[in-house]
Formats: C-alpha cells, sequence, structure tokens
C-alpha cells in the first residue's frame, strides 16, 4: 500500500500538473535547536545538512508560506488543485493528496540524485497548531508504530518534528519516515520526506536537513 500511495501521488504531479532533551511519555522530545546532537535512530542528527542550491517556497513553482533551501539536483513542482468536474482526478486527489486534515501543495523531486521526494503540505484549517497538524497526519499514514515528536528553534519559528516507523509491504519491511510542521501567520505548513519503494530513507535527510535548517516565514 505504501509503494502505490508513492507511485500514485508521483503519477498525480505530474498528471495535475523529516541535543535531545529528555523524552516525555507521549514520545516527545525537547531541544536546544536543530544543532542539538541526537546520533542515530530516530533523528539521526549526525547526518549533515546538503548545500544549497536554490530556494523554495518565494514564488513560482511553489508560492508557499514558507522558504527553505533547495538542494542540488531537486526540483519543485506545484500539486495544483483538479478541475472539480474532472471526477476521477478529483476522487484521486483526495485520496492522494489529502492526509490527516492537510493538503498536499508542492512536490519536491530528488529522484535525480537520490530516491525520494520532499512533499509541502498545509493544514486545511486556518487554527490547527503545528502539533495538532503533524499528529493528524503522522496518524493518518500507513501502518504507522512508534511514532515520536520533537520541538526546536529556527530563526523565528518554533518546528516540531516527527519520526515514525510505516510498515512497507512490497519489501515487507518497516521504513523510517521524517515530517515537520510549522505555524506561521495563518497558516501551519508540514514538510514530509518520502523515499521511493527500493529507496534507503536516510538518504533523503542531508536534503530534509537543509530544508529544516533554512526554514522562514515569507515576507
Amino acid at each position: 500500500m505504501v509503494a502505490r500511495r508513492l507511485l500514485a501521488v508521483a503519477a498525480l504531479t505530474a498528471g495535475l500538473l523529516t541535543g535531545c532533551g529528555d523524552a516525555g511519555a507521549d514520545g516527545s522530545e525537547a531541544t536546544g535547536g536543530p544543532d542539538a546532537s541526537a546520533t542515530g535512530a530516530p533523528w539521526h542528527d549526525e547526518v549533515t545538512a546538503a548545500g544549497a542550491a536554490g530556494t523554495v517556497g518565494a514564488a513560482a513553482p511553489c508560492p508557499l508560506p514558507v522558504t527553505f533551501g533547495l538542494a542540488d539536483g531537486w526540483r519543485a513542482a506545484a500539486v495544483e488543485t483538479p478541475d472539480p468536474d474532472d471526477e476521477v482526478a478529483a476522487a484521486l486527489a483526495e485520496a492522494l493528496a489529502r492526509r490527516g486534515g492537510a493538503t498536499l501543495r508542492c512536490e519536491v523531486d530528488g529522484r535525480a540524485v537520490t530516491p525520494g521526494f520532499l512533499r509541502v503540505w498545509t493544514a486545511d484549517g486556518p487554527d490547527v497548531a503545528a502539533r495538532q497538524a503533524l499528529e493528524a497526519f503522522v496518524g493518518d499514514g500507513e501502518q504507522v508504530t512508534e511514532p515520536q515528536y520533537r520541538q526546536s528553534r529556527v530563526g523565528d519559528l518554533d518546528v516540531v518534528e516527527a519520526s515514525w516507523l510505516s510498515h512497507r509491504e512490497l519489501r515487507d519491511e518497516d521504513v523510517r519516515e521524517w515530517a515537520l510542521a510549522v505555524r506561521t501567520g495563518e497558516a501551519t505548513v508540514l514538510v514530509e520526506v518520502s523515499s521511493t519503494s527500493f529507496g534507503e530513507p536516510l538518504d533523503l535527510v542531508p536534503a530534509y536537513r537543509l530544508a529544516r535548517d533554512t526554514l522562514a516565514a515569507t515576507a
């Protein structure tokens, strides 16, 4: 099911065009910032952020409430709202471009250099807190286990991160995933790490680190 979701979303975007503190009882952690060290799973803070080759969010193709650095070789594309008169496209978008009360807005494709994507979502509700939006997003995933959360400060933004395991049926294994959520202005934005069916999720972490560490509200 996970593999089918990933393949279908890729097809959708072509067609409709992720110092640790003490863990809490809910699996959350508090950190002093993104440079706090949490070696190994689930956060892998030992992985160095990729260098920036551009910016996502400031303008086309993906105008967003936030901006973040774009790693070399990655390409951003907006996920457009389908024609409501096209029932098939509308149904596909409802199934694949909505998750846990959030709508997919932008897909950052890294497959030219590494097997996966960063996907940017916005919460449908105008007043949804970052942690609330992220918990709903994670909880609506496929066979999710062991979710953990932590919070840090990036510039002027409070960032909530999540890491969890999802079961990948094609390979019959659990894979690690990451996402973050941030509240800015009147919007809550989520950035998700999504590897391809046979990709190694850890290979996507440098691009995710870059996105997280360079987050800023759109001026």
